[in-house]
């Protein structure tokens, strides 16, 4: 299956004169561009950045920013970058689309064939909106909606609150829907990050400490009102819990900054500087906000800030991966779907 086919959802059969049996599940992730090039990075960009939930900045302002100078500049670096990770897809949509499929293969064989899985993308294809739109013209009368960001933000998951309600306010049939907030204490998420972590020490041993980094967000947006930030903190102090880690062994820190103001700290590219600097020997690094790998964790965390760290007098750095398309994974989504439901 190949993310022009998942984005297209077939009718149900069995519909009994009431509107479609099929009750629909979707995975949203944040988005990609269709292929590492220069063109289809600007045009991702575009869209992504164009979001006033991801931008807070006067639009006027801002229009000239982005068309002026980001989409100038910008797309070529952030394209090679794609291509460091590419392959045969986009890591982010590769691992979307087969997290899906293991999940609707856990409904099929549980006896739930009634439930349909699809990855969605609130930027970037497979469109969020358009399987929208086509599962409710195919007469889809149930959906839930799963933005893949345990942590609440309004600049990811209220961005596809936004999308949803788009589309619903284009319908008169409109499906029952469900919208999950969060999981970031859900316990089979806290379990599963555990088990993941565990498993790499298993392997290939411990490190001197384990630095949970999660994407950055400009601090006014936490000043206010968003809830990201604790919520963050929440998520790590609960693994450090699990994992039996003391003070001093774990840290949280936050990545992928922009631009000249404030974002949310520690930031992750100095705490590994510093760590280099004072001889830190080995260090693990889990990126627990990201539900699958993508650009942000294979080449900013597991290339980049390597480099930032071993640069500046660090040993041995190991980035542990995201939960992906693992059983902890799809057992932990069949339990917040189900919670939904």
């Amino acid at each position: 299956m190949d993310h022009q086919e998942v984005s297209k959802p077939e009718s149900a059969t069995g519909n009994d004169g009431a509107g479609n049996r099929e009750r629909l599940v979707l995975l949203v992730n944040l988005g990609t561009p269709d292929a590492p090039d220069t063109g289809s990075v600007r045009r991702y960009l575009r869209e992504f950045l164009s979001d006033p939930r991801v931008i807070e900045v006067p639009r006027v302002i801002w229009w000239f920013v982005l068309n002026g100078v980001i989409l100038v500049f910008r797309p070529r670096r952030v394209a090679a970058l794609y291509a460091s990770v590419w392959g045969a897809d986009s890591p982010i949509r590769r691992l979307s689309v087969s997290l899906a499929a293991r999940l609707q293969a856990h409904y099929e064989t549980t006896g739930q064939s009634a439930m349909r899985v699809l990855p969605a993308m609130t930027y970037g294809k497979p469109s969020l909106r358009e399987i929208l739109v086509q599962s409710i013209h195919s007469g889809v009368r149930d959906i839930t909606v799963v933005p893949m960001y345990p942590q609440y933000s309004a600049t990811t998951t209220a961005a596809v609150y936004d999308q949803v309600a788009k589309v619903m306010r284009g319908q008169r049939d409109l499906p029952a829907l469900r919208l999950v907030r969060d999981y970031h204490l859900h316990p089979l998420y806290i379990a599963a990050l555990a088990g993941q972590v565990r498993e790499h020490w298993n392997a290939q041993g411990r490190g001197e400490r384990l630095l949970m980094s999660f994407h950055g967000l400009p601090q006014d947006y936490v000043d206010r009102g968003d809830p990201y930030a604790r919520e963050c903190q929440a998520t790590a102090s609960a693994l450090a819990q699990a994992l039996s880690l003391q003070d001093g062994e774990w840290f949280c820190s936050f990545q992928s900054r922009f631009g000249p103001r404030a974002w949310l700290q520690p930031y992750t590219d100095k705490v590994l500087q510093e760590w280099g600097q004072s001889g830190i020997g080995r260090v693990d690094v889990i990126c627990p906000g990201f539900a699958v790998d993508c650009l942000e964790t294979l080449e900013e965390i597991a290339v980049e800030n390597r480099q930032f760290y071993q640069e500046a007098g660090g040993g041995d750095y190991h980035y542990i991966p995201a939960l992906n398309d693992s059983d902890a994974q799809v057992r932990l989504l069949a339990a917040i779907v189900s919670a939904a439901n």
